[in-house]
């Protein structure tokens, strides 16, 4: 999409070419020799409530410092002009490029600290972001007894306004939902008011009760200095929030900024070639796997996909523009296939169309890599040897596994990256309660083989960490698609079990744990998939897309097979996120050594932030960032920005959401990364 300019008018700020606002920086009278310097930063005025730390959660997020004033801390620095601002080598200095604030005056207005910060604001052209506040004159709008309300805004429509999308909401397509989790829970409390003069209103809702449309996001320009007034209240896992985050940051930080923010989405189909066992419904539990009491032989037919079930998955990612990564087991294929009559159709169907995937070693047969299972009891334990140490599945067996399936896929002609690993079950990782410690030969066993990135389970790991020497996790995200079920009954089922409680026929486990909810009655098993299960499993994955979080979801090749239950999941996120998002901004889907890549850089780059090692600021429009030698550094700048390199500019960037970012480094020769802005 062809870039549109923006309109953003206000006191003390005039749009530029590129679409973006300059910082009214300069004092009156001053020239371009004493412009000042803004520092890169964000001020967070913070009183404790949702608003603010959603903010500060999305700033963190991107990667953008930011400075945190604790109003319940009496030992808290005082809001002053010397806090504000100072100079540098004689050249004024802004120390914070915006300043979020629980509300319009949280010092009180005419006080003291509340004077210095608007005087600080109109003096260097800095935004004022409230973060949740009523309708009033003081914030540009009329009280909500003039066509207005005040009340739930649960299930609403709002709409994103014309001047909305052609300044920094541009990225959203239009119309979006409060959401509605709950109809007994009232889950979002506003203010639909109407705009005063020096009001543009962002986001809209028809008035309930009255006419026409009020506003709930808008930008007041008065005094020569800018607020954004947010007039609903939210938190940071609300989707409503989730959509508008990124603009309400582009608005503070004027567009340019450190960080940067993509929606990621990958999906991993693990099991590839090998077939899943069959949930039981009368044993509750999956007869030949080590769930069940007893142990018993899985007389039921094993799922497995057909080569019908591989040309609808090549078929289907075609129509929807999307790539799946198929995480394999070839020797679990073999295997399958010397005891059916030495043929295979499934694997002949797939390595037709191998060139149309991303393809992800899984280990050769899936064997379980941790500790040696004793699996005469429920749950299992780690055999021991004589001396009562724990018995380890060798290096050689783990090394074994990796390379047997890495050499199938070169053999066989897929797109493999020896650098990635998905082990059986997350195995060999530490796995609470039985195995509190990774096997002591995984690591030595990935190096050997060159593996630089395996996948664990973001429910027990959320955070990456090292495997041995030069092993980093990637956290994945469990779908609840289940790899024991291959039709929507067994799978309403199983989910019956796990979410029900004991009185209604179920296991109790979302009783005994505080972070599970259970149903208030079972699912109908014809119907409960897709009326209840469906939507719940899409809107939490969407809501991971639209948290900037790169981390890749999980489910088996039994939900490609039967009745193939992940795509009413995938088409549900996909096409909720193509109603919502413009074109100039798309899903980012990464294979797992780049979502690896991000998450390290990341890491490295807050561990930067919090030791105080980054220098960045802005004079007219040059960036100018330094940062401990060899860290990539995220930004975030309007269309046109080159980067300065000692002979000439490149292009800075890639184009997301209508603004260019990228993570970056100094040039050849350079120990400060500069950027030019147009």
């Amino acid at each position: 999409m062809a870039h549109r300019a923006h309109r953003w008018r206000a006191a003390g700020v005039t749009a530029t070419a590129a679409g973006l606002i300059t910082l009214g920086l300069a004092a009156p009278g001053a020239s371009a020799a004493t412009d000042p310097r803004v520092d890169l930063r964000v001020l967070v005025v913070d009183d404790g409530a949702g608003p603010v730390g959603a903010i500060t959660a999305q700033l963190k997020s991107e990667g953008i410092p930011y400075t945190t004033v604790d109003l319940g801390d009496s030992g808290r620095p005082t809001i002053s002009a010397t806090f504000l601002s100072d100079s540098v080598g004689g050249r004024p200095r802004a120390r914070f490029q915006g300043v979020v604030l629980p509300n319009e005056a949280p010092f009180g207005a005419a006080s003291a600290e509340q004077t210095a910060l608007e005087t600080y604001e109109r003096t260097y052209g800095i935004p004022q972001l409230d973060a949740y506040t009523w309708a009033h004159p003081e914030v540009g709008l009329d009280y909500t007894d003039s066509n207005g309300y005040a009340g739930t805004l649960d299930g609403r429509t709002a709409t994103v306004s014309t001047a909305g999308r052609s300044g920094p909401f541009g990225y959203l397509r239009g119309a979006f939902s409060f959401e509605d989790n709950a109809s007994s829970v009232d889950e979002s409390y506003g203010f639909v008011a109407q705009p005063r003069t020096g009001f543009t209103s962002y986001v809209d809702t028809p008035v309930p009760g009255g006419t026409g449309n009020g506003s709930l996001l808008g930008e007041y320009a008065h005094d020569g200095r800018r607020e954004l007034v947010v007039t609903f209240a939210y938190n940071q896992y609300q989707q409503q929030f989730r959509l508008l985050a990124r603009g309400m940051v582009e608005w503070l930080t004027q567009g340019v900024h450190l960080g940067q923010a993509r929606n990621y989405f990958a999906v991993h189909v693990d099991d590839v070639f090998a077939p899943d066992a069959r949930w039981d419904p009368e044993r509750n539990c999956t007869p030949g796997d080590i769930d069940c009491a007893g142990g018993g032989e899985d007389t039921g037919t094993p799922i497995r996909m057909t080569a019908a079930d591989a040309q609808y998955a090549a078929s289907w990612q075609q129509s929807h523009g999307f790539t799946l990564d198929m995480v394999f087991n070839a020797g679990a294929g073999e295997e399958w296939k010397s005891e059916n009559g030495g043929t295979d159709a499934l694997t002949d169907q797939l390595l037709r169309d191998k060139a149309k995937y991303r393809w992800v070693n899984h280990t050769y047969t899936h064997m379980f890599l941790g500790c040696v299972q004793d699996t005469s009891t429920v749950p299992w334990s780690c055999a021991k040897n004589a001396d009562g140490s724990t018995k380890w599945v060798s290096r050689s067996d783990i090394s074994g596994e990796v390379a047997d399936n890495y050499t199938w896929a070169l053999q066989h002609g897929l797109s493999v990256d020896q650098g990635e690993l998905v082990t059986g079950e997350h195995s060999g990782l530490k796995t609470l309660p039985q195995q509190p410690q990774d096997n002591p030969n995984l690591g030595p066993a990935l190096a050997a083989n060159g593996v630089k990135w395996t996948a664990s389970d973001n429910s027990r790991e959320s955070e990456q960490r090292t495997v041995g020497t030069g092993t980093l996790t990637v956290p994945r995200y469990p779908m609840n698609v289940y790899y024991n079920v291959g039709t929507k009954a067994e799978m309403a089922d199983e989910y019956n079990w796990i979410y029900t409680s004991r009185a209604d026929g179920g296991s109790g486990i979302c009783e005994d744990n505080p972070a599970s909810t259970c149903l208030s009655r079972p699912l109908d098993t014809a119907t409960g998939f897709t009326d209840a299960i469906v939507p719940a499993e899409a809107h939490t994955d969407l809501g991971h897309v639209l948290g900037n979080d790169p981390r890749p979801h999980y489910a088996h090749q039994s939900n490609l097979a039967e009745d193939r239950l992940l795509y009413p999941v995938l088409d549900r996120v996909l096409a909720d996120y193509q109603g919502l998002f413009a074109d100039n901004t798309p899903i980012v889907n990464l294979r797992q050594s780049a979502i690896g890549t991000e998450m390290q850089n990341r890491a490295k780059w807050q561990a930067a932030l919090d030791a105080g090692k980054v220098t960045a600021y802005r004079i007219g429009n040059t960036v100018t960032v330094t940062a401990p030698s060899g860290t990539q550094v995220p930004v975030t700048a309007p269309e046109g920005t080159k980067q300065q390199q000692v002979l000439g500019t490149t292009t800075f960037g890639t184009a997301y959401a209508g603004q260019r970012s990228a993570w970056t480094a100094p040039g050849l020769l350079q120990s400060a990364l500069t950027l030019k802005l147009a």
